[in-house]
């Protein structure tokens, strides 16, 4: 399947997709993990994986929402506030339903990002796993817009695909993307650039990732529910402590509106520590290499990199 290049922009009536690679050169955005999505980064590789409970806070709030609007009905219009129990119940019954059913599941694997071989170990069903070339893989951000009475919203998605090596793959076995919901295209190649830079700078050029390999140890054998509360009242206590006061304000909203402790044991009971690539061929694969031996950029992207890099001097000295 041949992409458009990195640089290529396609537009719509009220939607835009932006090719960020390949070939990967710089987005002009600071690498930002808007999602969580570095479960394990080191010298060697980076694993990235799409599991995020968010969702968990989005649907305490909207239950708390139509609960509060339904009670707030109850005296003015009872048959209001019963539609609007009702309605609660199904706009975040179903919702539930799909979330409580992927945390009854296995943590999916992360894709490993091998930074040295300058390759992609990408694991599918079965016990399978592709090894793509770093250079091949196709980045996209997408972004949507609609139009109701409240006005004008939009959304955005990150689109990381690669393609089978094998050239004798079945047709449905050719080409797999993953999707990661972070908004616009700005925050779309924020968290691409994530990658990007890791594989071409290093992982010094990455910000600080979520420890969720040792998350579980740090709460000293307290337990998940209780270690979390712990550390939660912790962070407020050192908020009003340092004179934070709007820090520990924002804690403490996030009690009620978010259920932001939840939140933290769901993420630490799934991914403390994360699932890792435990193929044989893989844990050889993810060994340190002499320097001598790592691989080397294409001159082709390392073309279209100095031409990037070019552009956006040019454009930040306008």
């Amino acid at each position: 399947m041949s992409s458009p290049t990195a640089g290529t922009i396609k537009k719509g009536v009220l939607s835009q997709q932006e090719y960020l690679a390949p070939l990967p050169i710089p987005t002009g955005e600071k690498p930002v993990d808007m999602v969580n999505m570095i479960w394990r980064k080191n010298d060697i590789f980076l694993d990235i994986g799409n599991f995020n409970v968010g969702g968990f806070m989005v649907l305490w709030f909207s239950a708390l929402f139509y609960l509060a609007l339904g009670l707030g009905f109850k005296n003015i219009s009872p048959e209001g506030s019963t539609f609007t129990l009702l309605l609660g119940l199904v706009v975040v019954g179903i919702p539930s339903l799909v979330f409580i059913h992927n945390l009854s599941r296995p943590t999916p694997l992360p894709i490993r990002f091998n930074r040295q071989r300058r390759e992609v170990c990408v694991p599918r069903e079965e016990g399978e796993y592709w090894i793509v070339p770093w250079e091949t893989v196709t980045a996209a951000a997408s972004q949507h817009s609609s139009v109701s009475q409240a006005g004008k919203t939009t959304s955005g998605m990150l689109f990381i695909s690669f393609d089978n090596p094998d050239p004798l793959a079945s047709e449905n076995n050719k080409h797999w993307m993953w999707g990661f919901n972070c908004g616009g295209n700005e925050a779309a190649m924020s968290t691409w650039e994530c990658i990007r830079s890791y594989m071409e700078i290093g992982p010094h050029a990455i910000p600080k990732c979520n420890n969720f390999e040792r998350s579980r140890a740090n709460l000293k054998g307290r337990g998940i529910v209780w270690g979390i509360c712990c550390e939660y009242a912790q962070g407020i206590w050192k908020h009003l402590r340092d004179g934070e006061v709007g820090e520990a304000i924002w804690l403490i909203l996030g009690i009620f509106f978010f259920g932001a402790p939840v939140a933290f044991m769901l993420q630490t009971w799934k991914l403390s520590p994360p699932p890792t690539l435990d193929y044989p061929e893989i844990i050889e694969w993810s060994k340190p290499l002499p320097p001598e031996q790592w691989a080397k950029r294409s001159e082709a992207l390392e073309a279209a990199i100095i031409q990037r890099e070019a552009e956006l001097l040019a454009r930040a000295q306008a």
